[in-house]
């Protein structure tokens, strides 16, 4: 059998020598309805290498899933270990019609974050794609979708390091597609192994050019996004606690139990009824000495509660929380740490640093030490148990790429990085196999670390640090961007206004509200809550954009997508005529509906209920917005 991936051992490529080593295939007890598991191993016994590839298959989606590992079998060290790729193949298109890629850009923190990239791939493209900094989706997304016009496959890649991917097309009729470790060239001790980025190829068929997009939406809330009690996990609405009040404390660094409990009890006694209710960074030791220069970003490291604020931990928090109907979530940033603090007092050993370190300098937490993971996953499983926290959020607010390369050992490139995202994925299994009923929510400085492994075992609730409420184009184009890939992201929204409101809305929400300001509009807050929940769910469902991508952010112009539940026929339709934008009226042609159906189309701008076919909702659908910077939302059923 050729496999689909390959490696150099010792300078040679495996294509020269795999056909050669002894092959293994074995079928392994499945442990999900529609998945069929089977292990593949080549083993050189003159090198004294196994490789076993662990492959997932889900016939119903035509997707494939894959995992390499390697492995030295023998009593020496092994060769060196090199240009490791997971997927390394050729797929035939059709040179008679044009092949188009389409991803997503990554997480910088800009207004373009997860805005849609369309490459055409015609003869001589040779394209390389390369997150920063150490995680997965900094700058570039780990997503795409080849289309070569109503047939083509998506890729993802599952790493929460640096991965590689290189796309080439030489003569138009080849796709060339290459994925796996951006940078390792190790050798093993006996006995030792490691686990490769994992890879999953779906196909997919429709006339539509976002048929592809939906299968895979389909195929991650069916097999591979969170599951509790068998079933896909839904995130949340959360509310926060007054964002940076007062003044000069820096997020939720002045917060108090008693001021937490309230803040609570005054969303709920104003009947605004949310999930969650979510701690963000501040809670900890030490962040609230703005005196002395101290805030919650320069005191990561000191994972106690501060008791001077929460005397009694933030247990008496969660319990009125619990009482109230919802679950608590509370932020942690393990991996960094800085000096000075009781993480980096108690245990110097388990941080890495650089060469040329400051005092103020952070230092990354080794995950690749298992002495040290094991160590710091009991410390926050405690903190998790010790004050009913219902729901983790983990931030990552670091480069880790370069700790890692500064702390490689002699002739073992890359192997630190390797550690560290094995320990990472370890460290949240076993969080979720103690606490089975936890989401954990992926931050990362806000989407950085969105990968095909990462989703499986959480979201991005706040999927940007691009927080400017001033620029809602910017986030409807972020919804519809990221949308395309993943069915569970969020953002936050600090205004009741209902064009900003509607502008940050997607599968879920944070809202970053202050109940206690005098212009705060309870009535709009409530009619905004209202509406959304009523429309979450369809999130997860088919999403289709209605306009142009390529003018996502244009203040000129429309933006409108669809959200279509294939189950029962209904859709929710969201759309915004933009600040500058002369056109008072949009027209939008719907898809997953029945033309032969009569449907009812409610709208939450005037509360009117209308019917219309669905052959003609299909073939023109007009909204109507008199005003600029305006919204509207339409439910179909």
């Amino acid at each position: 059998m050729i496999p689909p991936f390959s490696f150099s051992y010792d300078g040679v490529s495996s294509d020269k020598f795999i056909r050669n080593w002894k092959f293994r295939k074995r079928l392994l007890q499945s442990e999900e309805e529609g998945r069929v598991s089977c292990l593949y191993s080549w083993t050189g016994s003159k090198e004294g290498i196994r490789v076993d590839c662990k492959v997932d298959v889900y016939p119903a989606f035509d997707a494939v899933k894959w995992v390499l590992s390697f492995k030295n079998i023998g009593k020496h060290d092994s060769g060196r270990i090199s240009c490791q790729k997971t997927l390394d193949a050729s797929f035939p298109i059709d040179a008679s019609r044009e092949c188009v890629l389409h991803r997503i850009r990554g997480s910088r923190i800009s207004r373009f974050d997860f805005f849609p990239q369309d490459t055409l791939l015609d003869a001589g493209t040779k394209l390389k794609f390369v997150p920063f900094g150490g995680r997965s989706s900094d700058g570039e997304f780990p997503f795409y979708n080849i289309d070569s016009g109503e047939s083509g496959f998506v890729l993802a890649v599952g790493w929460s390091g640096t991965w590689r991917t290189e796309i080439t097309c030489d003569d138009g009729s080849v796709v060339n597609i290459s994925t796996g470790l951006n940078r390792f060239d190790s050798y093993l001790h006996p006995g030792e192994s490691f686990r490769t980025p994992s890879v999953c190829l779906l196909r997919w068929k429709g006339s539509e050019p976002f048929a592809g997009n939906n299968k895979f939406r389909r195929f991650l809330t069916t097999h591979i996004c969170r599951k509790i009690n068998g079933r896909c996990a839904e995130y949340p609405l959360s509310c926060s606690f007054n964002y940076r009040d007062p003044y000069p404390f820096t997020e939720y660094s002045g917060i108090t139990e008693l001021w937490a409990r309230a803040m609570a009890e005054r969303y709920v006694q104003f009947g605004i009824h949310p999930d969650v209710f979510w701690l963000d960074a501040g809670w900890h030791a030490g962040a609230s000495d703005y005196k002395h220069g101290k805030n919650w970003a320069n005191t990561v490291g000191n994972w106690s509660v501060d008791s001077s604020r929460f005397p009694q931990g933030m247990m008496p928090v969660s319990k009125t929380v619990h009482r109230l109907g919802a679950k608590f979530m509370a932020w942690f940033e393990p991996e960094r740490v800085m000096l000075h603090t009781q993480w980096a007092d108690a245990h110097p050993g388990f941080l890495l640093s650089l060469p040329d370190a400051s005092e103020n300098d952070y230092r990354l937490f080794d995950l690749g030490n298992p002495q040290a993971r094991d160590w710091m996953t009991e410390q926050i499983k405690g903190l998790i148990r010790n004050n009913g926290i219902d729901y983790y959020r983990q931030d990552m607010n670091m480069e880790p790429d370069k700790y890692w390369a500064a702390n490689d050992d002699e002739g073992r490139i890359g192997m630190k990085e390797v550690r560290h995202i094995e320990g990472l994925y370890a460290f949240w299994d076993d969080l979720l196999g103690t606490f089975p009923d936890l989401l954990i929510d992926n931050c990362a400085s806000g989407g950085k670390r969105l990968d095909l492994e990462t989703i499986s075992r959480s979201a991005p609730l706040w999927r940007t640090d691009y927080y400017h409420i001033g620029d809602p184009e910017a986030f409807q184009g972020q919804t519809v961007g990221l949308s395309l890939f993943l069915p569970f992201h969020g953002t936050g929204t600090n205004t009741d206004d209902p064009y900003l409101f509607r502008s940050c809305m997607s599968g879920a929400m944070v809202l970053n509200w202050k109940v206690t300001n005098r212009n705060s509009n309870i009535l709009r807050m409530q009619d905004n809550v209202a509406m959304y929940k009523q429309v979450k769910p369809y999130y997860s469902e088919d999403f289709y954009p209605l306009t142009d991508l390529d003018s996502l952010a244009s203040e000129t112009s429309w933006l409108a997508y669809e959200m279509a539940r294939p189950s029962d026929g209904t859709a929710v339709v969201v759309a915004f005529r933009h600040a500058a934008s002369a056109e008072e009226n949009l027209k939008v042609k719907l898809l997953g509906l029945d033309p032969e159906r009569t449907y009812s189309v409610y709208s939450f701008n005037d509360k009117n209920i209308a019917k219309a076919s669905g052959k003609s909702l299909s073939e023109g659908f007009e909204i109507k917005l008199s005003e600029p910077k305006s919204s509207a939302v339409f439910i179909i059923k």
